[in-house]
């Protein structure tokens, strides 16, 4: 199984999809996995699965804020920012 970094600014729907389906209220201290990277640095990220990819997201504010935003039905993911959705009242 192929393992891949993903930081938040890389995220894409479908991994934004299996944080928000495994962690729906957020990941605990018990979901986050702790390793050096090639460069020696202790990263820390939360696990998901996708096929034949674990993606491993790094741990960080923008990550925990932009699940909540992803999650919020009043928002809408654009691939690049989040548009509010326009509602009529009749």
């Amino acid at each position: 199984m192929k393992r891949v970094i993903v930081t938040y600014e890389k995220l894409t729907t479908n991994i934004l999809d299996l944080l928000v389906e495994k962690y729906p209220y957020g990941y605990d201290f018990d979901d986050i996995i702790s390793f050096k990277n090639a460069k020696g640095e202790t990263v820390k990220a939360v696990e998901v699965i996708a096929n034949d990819t674990t993606y491993l997201v790094k741990i960080s504010s923008q990550l925990e804020k932009k699940m909540e935003d992803y999650s919020d039905d009043d928002f809408n993911y654009d691939s690049d920012n989040f548009v509010e959705e326009n509602f009529e009242i009749s």
